[in-house]
C-alpha cells in the first residue's frame, strides 16, 4: 500500500517538473502547481480516513524492516497534520496565483512544493534522522520562498533567519550524534525500546540529547529564548509565504509531542519530566512576548508576527503537560492557530496593496474599505480568542487542562492577560487603519490624468483574490460548529499518541502490514 509515500514523492516529483520544464510558462507552472496540490489535499484526506480506524500504518522503504531500514508512519496524528498542511497550501496557493504574488520572482512554484515535500515528510517519517532530513528540505525551500521577489529588508531578515536555522541544524546535528553513541539508534520506536534499558547513572548523554533536541524544536517552534527570529521573517515574507509559515513553527510543536512522548516518556532514564520542567515557563514567557509585541507593534505584519508569537506560547503550554486531555486541547487549538494565522497574512496582503505601507498610520480609505474592515475583525477576534470563533474554544479547553495546583494561577494569568493586550494591540491597529481612515479625505484626481497614472490606481479586490481569505474564516467557523466531533476526534488522536506500546508493536513488527 504506497498511498503513505504520495504526500512526500507528489511534491518531489512535481518540483524539478516545474523548475526545469515550466520555468519559462507561468501560466503552465500555476495549472500544474495548482492540480498537484489538490491532488495533495485529496491524498490527505484519503490518509486521514484510512487512519481513522486507529491502526498505525508503517511503510517500510524497500521493503527493509525497521529499525534497519527507513519507515514512514501514519496514524491518527500525523494524517491530521498532513491534512492541514495540504488544505492549508491549497489556499495559499490560490492566493499567490490570485494576487500575482507568484510572479513576482523566479521559482515560486517549485520551492512552493519543495517545502511541502518537507512539511509532509516531516510529519510522516518514523526515524530522527529522515526528521533532520527533512526539516533541511523544508527549511532550504524557506530560504527561497522567504526572499521571493527581494528587497533589502527582506533580504537582511532572510539572512538573520538563515543563521539561526544554521545554528538549529547544528545543534541537531550533535544530538542525534549524541543519542546514536548512547543506543545505537534512531528509529523512533527502537529509541523507545532500548532506552528504558539503560541504567539512570549511565545515561548522562541521553539528558544531554534531550536537551539539545528541545532547544532544537523550540528554535521551529519560536519558543522563548529563541523566538527572536520569527517576527521580522514573518513581518518581511511575502504574504502568501508567510501565511504557509504558519504550518513550520507547528512542525517544531508536532516534534516535541512526538518525540517526547513517544521516545523520551514514561520509563526513560531521567528524561521524562526534562521536557516539561522547561517547555512551561518558556511558554509562558512566549505568550508575554508575543502579547507585549502585538501590543506594542507600529506595523500590520510585525503586528500580525507577534501574535503568532504568543499563540505559539499557548500552544506549547498546553503541550508541556503531555496529557490526554492537555493533548487534545493542544491540537485543537494547533488547528485553529494555522489557519487564524493565515487569514490574517490574507487579508494583511490585501490591505497593504492597496496602502501607501503597512504602517499603522491613518490614511485615506482603500477601495472596499469595510469588506476588508470586516474581514480583519473577523480574523483579529479569532487570533485573540474572542467568541463566536474557534479561538473562543480553543483558549477554553487549553484553560480547562491547565488547572492543576501550581500552575493554574500562572497559566490562566498568562493566557487571560495575553488574549487582553493583543485584543487591545488588534482594536488599536484596526480602528487606525479603517476607522481613522474614513475622516481623511485623499486628493481630487485629476480629470487630466493620464492612462498609465490611472493604471496605477489601487484595484478592487477580485473576488478570486477574497476567496482564500473566506475559505480559511470558513474553516475557524467550521471548526466552532463542529467543535464536538472534531474534540472527539482529537481525543482518540491523544490517546493513540499516548499509547508508546502500540506505536513499537506496529513499527518492529517483522510481521508484512495488516
Amino acid at each position: 500500500m504506497h498511498w503513505i509515500i504520495l504526500p512526500v514523492v507528489l511534491p518531489a516529483l512535481l518540483a524539478p517538473l516545474i523548475a526545469f520544464v515550466m520555468r519559462h510558462d507561468i501560466t503552465l507552472a500555476r495549472v500544474a502547481s495548482v492540480m498537484g496540490t489538490s491532488l495533495l489535499l485529496a491524498i490527505a484526506l484519503g490518509l486521514t480516513i484510512l487512519a481513522t480506524d486507529g491502526t498505525t500504518h508503517v511503510y517500510r522503504l524497500g521493503d527493509w524492516p525497521a529499525p534497519f531500514g527507513i519507515v514512514l508512519v501514519l496514524d491518527r496524528l500525523s494524517a491530521l497534520m498532513v491534512l492541514l498542511t495540504a488544505t492549508l497550501a491549497l489556499i495559499v496557493l490560490i492566493h499567490a496565483v490570485a494576487t500575482g504574488w507568484d510572479a513576482r520572482g523566479r521559482h515560486f512554484h517549485a520551492l512552493f512544493h519543495f517545502q511541502l515535500m518537507g512539511i509532509c515528510g516531516a510529519f510522516l517519517t518514523g526515524d530522527i534522522f529522515n526528521l533532520f532530513v527533512f526539516f533541511e528540505v523544508l527549511l532550504i525551500a524557506s530560504y527561497g520562498l522567504m526572499i521571493h521577489a527581494g528587497g533589502k529588508e527582506r533580504m537582511r531578515a532572510g539572512l538573520q533567519y538563515v543563521v539561526m536555522n544554521l545554528a538549529g541544524s547544528t545543534l541537531f546535528l550533535f544530538a542525534l550524534g549524541t543519542l546514536y553513541a548512547s543506543t545505537g539508534t534512531l528509529n523512533i520506536a527502537d529509541l523507545a525500546l532500548r532506552l528504558p534499558e539503560i541504567p539512570i547513572e549511565e545515561a548522562a548523554l541521553v539528558r544531554v540529547a534531550v536537551i539539545l533536541l528541545l532547544i532544537v524544536f523550540a528554535v521551529k517552534a519560536a519558543l522563548f529564548p529563541v523566538q527572536f527570529w520569527l517576527p521580522a521573517t514573518y513581518a518581511n515574507a511575502p504574504a502568501p509565504v508567510a501565511a504557509l509559515f504558519a504550518i513550520m513553527t507547528k512542525v517544531g510543536a508536532y516534534a516535541i509531542l512526538r518525540i517526547h512522548t513517544t521516545v523520551f516518556g514514561p520509563g526513560s532514564p531521567g528524561t521524562e519530566d526534562l521536557a516539561g520542567t522547561w517547555l512551561f515557563p518558556a511558554a509562558i514567557v512566549t505568550i508575554a512576548l508575543g502579547a507585549f509585541g502585538v501590543l506594542g507593534a507600529r506595523r500590520l505584519m510585525p503586528l500580525i508576527a507577534f501574535s503568532v508569537v504568543g499563540s505559539m506560547g499557548t500552544l506549547l503550554v498546553a503541550v508541556s503537560m503531555f496529557s490526554s486531555t492537555a493533548t487534545t486541547a493542544a491540537l485543537y487549538y494547533m488547528i485553529h492557530s494555522t489557519f487564524a494565522a493565515a487569514c490574517l497574512f490574507l487579508v494583511a496582503d490585501l490591505v497593504v496593496e492597496r496602502r501607501s505601507s503597512d504602517t499603522l498610520q491613518a490614511e485615506p480609505p482603500t477601495l472596499q474599505n469595510g469588506l476588508f474592515a470586516a474581514l480583519f475583525f473577523a480574523a483579529a477576534i479569532a487570533m485573540a480568542g474572542m467568541p463566536p470563533l474557534s479561538g473562543f474554544l480553543g483558549k477554553l479547553l487549553v484553560l480547562d487542562a491547565l488547572r492543576e495546583p501550581g500552575l493554574i494561577g500562572w497559566a490562566w494569568s498568562a493566557i487571560l492577560i495575553g488574549s487582553f493586550l493583543t485584543i487591545v494591540g488588534f482594536a488599536r491597529a484596526g480602528s487606525t487603519l479603517f476607522w481613522k481612515s474614513t475622516a481623511i479625505v485623499g486628493p481630487a484626481p485629476d480629470a487630466d490624468e493620464d492612462a498609465t497614472a490611472v493604471a496605477a490606481l489601487p484595484r478592487p479586490a477580485t473576488a478570486t483574490q477574497v476567496a482564500p481569505v473566506m475559505l480559511t474564516l470558513a474553516a475557524l467557523v467550521g471548526l466552532a460548529a463542529f467543535a464536538g466531533p472534531v474534540s472527539s476526534y482529537l481525543g482518540d488522536t491523544s490517546a493513540q499518541l499516548l499509547d508508546r506500546q502500540g506505536y513499537v508493536d506496529a513499527v518492529l513488527n517483522p510481521v508484512e502490514e495488516r
